[in-house]
């Protein structure tokens, strides 16, 4: 019997989640923060992990955000075969923001119009959805993301010649962290899309962040690509909060696709260290 997903379920479970992922770090991404604390040997950057770490605590059990600015919200549901999904699946989710974010006392962010009218919305919506499917049977997953800004105002698109290779990407990679991490507010989680086509590869970039941190890709190449990438960018020395150290980012997740013969879609998406992100089982009830 198919499962069916209707937008009440994606509604709630939003509004459910929103105040836990602004006051909560996903455990994987504190224990890689205190693991990076543990192995930091420049100074500063120690004393900036250090502040993390103890804000998660604080930010956590006193139940207040994690960080100043909470965020775009970002929502994708990801269904396999056997899922029926409503035609108006995210049509009560905008609602579920606003009392979300109203109730927990949270920052508003969104304006009206990015070019003709930037007055804030007052409820921080709309919210950004989409439905993506997936190939395993039965699957229901809502992808929760709350965005700051600065994380996304460093992040980028570039469609790359074929030509450029691996090698390109890493360099590509690494001129934007040396660009824009520190205004990113590091130590980062770093989402990297590849292939597509220019207006999928951001997406691309952006699920791959949904990865937990303790997680390792599926397969072997994609897993040492993202260890090649780490290390190239922790290399950079620019470290925790931009002040130097090892710990430039806690962890680089890659996501690929299909593309043009003439192509090479990249796109890399920051996300800070307050990376909030959660992921919703909805056929499980």
């Amino acid at each position: 019997m198919d499962t069916i997903i209707e937008k009440q379920q994606v509604a709630a479970a939003v509004r459910a989640v929103i105040p836990h992922l602004a006051c909560e770090l996903p455990p994987d991404v504190e224990a890689a923060l205190a693991r990076a604390l543990e192995v930091e040997t420049n100074p500063r950057g120690r004393a900036v992990l250090a502040q993390l770490v103890e804000n998660a605590r604080i930010a956590r059990e006193d139940n207040v955000p994690l960080c100043q600015d909470t965020g775009t919200v970002w929502v994708s549901l990801e269904v396999g075969p056997g899922v029926l999904v409503a035609a108006d699946v995210f049509a009560d989710v905008d609602a579920a923001v606003a009392e979300a974010y109203e109730t927990a006392r949270l920052r508003k962010s969104l304006v009206r119009d990015a070019l003709l009218d930037r007055t804030n919305t007052g409820d921080n919506t709309p919210a950004f959805c989409d439905v993506h499917p997936v190939a395993d049977r039965g699957v229901a997953r809502l992808h929760v993301m709350l965005k700051g800004g600065g994380s996304d105002n460093a992040s980028r698109v570039v469609m790359l010649p074929p030509s450029a290779g691996r090698a390109g990407i890493v360099e590509e990679v690494l001129a934007c962290v040396r660009e824009k991490a520190a205004n990113a507010c590091p130590p980062l989680v770093i989402g990297v899309g590849v292939g597509a086509t220019f207006d999928k590869v951001a997406g691309l970039a952006k699920r791959a962040l949904m990865r937990p941190l303790d997680e390792q890709a599926p397969d072997a190449d994609t897993a040492a690509f993202e260890r090649e990438l780490l290390d190239a960018v922790n290399a950079t020395g620019i470290g925790p909060g931009g002040l130097g150290g090892a710990a430039t980012a806690i962890g680089v997740r890659v996501e690929t696709a299909p593309c043009h013969i003439a192509a090479l879609p990249l796109a890399i998406n920051m996300g800070c260290s307050a990376m909030r992100r959660a992921t919703i089982d909805l056929a499980a009830g």
